[in-house]
């Protein structure tokens, strides 16, 4: 390669850039909206549900529970005077579920027998029913510890359970979401972006007037590497700066380790964009094919929102084929637990894998003709 064309390539790659105000949107703009909207306005927890309680009969036993469930902050409770008008309004979606403290419930708490609490939950929303019961299982249990506490008396249950949340202490679903949106965003700027840049040039007649000049297919891919790979970088230390200070992310894995995977993903997704534009020459299709093959598979497949061991096996199966998968694991282990070594050998060496194949065939099928 010669280094003075080299240069050259990569000063025209930063004027088209800078010149370019889509380029500079995807690459710095889209990261910090993506991270607001999925920081402010998504949320995987529950809080403030509006649950029905419904008692039979008042006790001083049954104000000390409903006093737990208006203390606790993942409930609002409405007290309805009977079951009936409850079913109403879980029916009507006034309330996500109702407790039911019948008549018995003192009687047999203070006989030593079992007090159930009768629980009635909307289960049209699956993950939201299944949260909701949890939460309420744990008041009752932290209620029991307290009132075993206050009486001095052994907690009469079959099992004590003691809860250690590992990773995640705080429960806080944007510490699991920001770290997986860094490799949406690395998504965009490295397939989405380079494949609608390259297949621009093809559009505008400038690819062509490459061809004709006297630098080698291998300074013009390198030539438009660089600049978006440090496009790429630019945007991820954006993220992980609003990571860190604005949404309060713990990174308790090295910041190096993390830039190593970071460069290997976005070798790879590189590769893809500069695959994809030479398959297709029109913006259009570039994107349409970035989009189906990248980004989705980056937002639905890699385990950034939804869990890949409770999809189906095939599913699971085809996970593996995108590199967005490895990235997003991690990134979560590296944030979340540390450097994990067992986890991040095998997804980095699938990564590198992946960067070779991508830029291997994209460099194979890149050749210095019109055809």
């Amino acid at each position: 390669m010669n280094s003075q064309r080299l240069r050259g390539l990569i000063r025209k790659e930063f004027l088209q850039i800078l010149r370019d105000p889509s380029a500079i949107a995807i690459a710095f703009v889209m990261p910090v909206f993506l991270l607001l909207l999925f920081g402010y306005g998504v949320s995987l927890d529950s809080k403030h549900v509006n649950i029905a309680v419904v008692v039979d009969h008042p006790t001083p036993e049954t104000s000390s529970f409903l006093g737990s469930l208006q203390q606790s902050p993942y409930f609002n409770p409405i007290q309805y005077p009977s079951i009936r008008i409850a079913r109403q309004a879980v029916m009507s979606h006034h309330v996500d579920g109702i407790i039911w403290l019948r008549s018995d419930f003192s009687r047999n708490l203070l006989q030593k027998k079992l007090a159930p609490v009768g629980l009635i939950v909307n289960g049209v929303d699956a993950n939201n029913a299944r949260i909701l019961e949890g939460y309420i299982q744990g008041v009752w249990q932290n209620w029991m510890n307290q009132r075993a506490l206050d009486s001095k008396s052994p907690l009469l249950a079959p099992l004590q359970g003691q809860i250690r949340i590992w990773f995640n202490p705080a429960l806080r679903s944007q510490d699991y979401l920001v770290p997986g949106l860094i490799a949406i965003i690395m998504t965009l700027i490295g397939a989405l972006l380079t494949a609608l840049v390259v297949a621009r040039e093809w559009e505008r007649g400038t690819m062509e007037a490459l061809m004709a000049s006297p630098v080698t297919m291998g300074e013009i891919l390198v030539g438009k590497l660089v600049p978006y790979f440090i496009m790429g970088m630019g945007g991820m230390l954006l993220s992980v700066a609003m990571a860190l200070f604005l949404f309060k992310v713990p990174l308790v894995g090295s910041f190096w380790v993390l830039l190593l995977f970071s460069t290997l993903f976005l070798l790879a997704a590189l590769g893809m964009g500069l695959l994809i534009s030479s398959v297709a020459r029109n913006q259009f299709v570039a994107g349409q094919i970035a989009i189906i093959v990248t980004f989705l598979p980056a937002f639905i497949l890699s385990g950034f929102i939804f869990d890949i061991r409770s999809t189906p096996l095939p599913i699971q199966v085809i996970t593996h084929l995108f590199a967005a998968r490895y990235f997003v694991a991690s990134l979560q282990t590296l944030f979340l637990a540390g450097d994990i070594w067992p986890i991040l050998l095998w997804n980095g060496l699938a990564l590198i894998i992946m960067a070779l194949f991508f830029l291997g065939v994209t460099w194979r099928r890149s050749h210095k003709r019109l055809d």
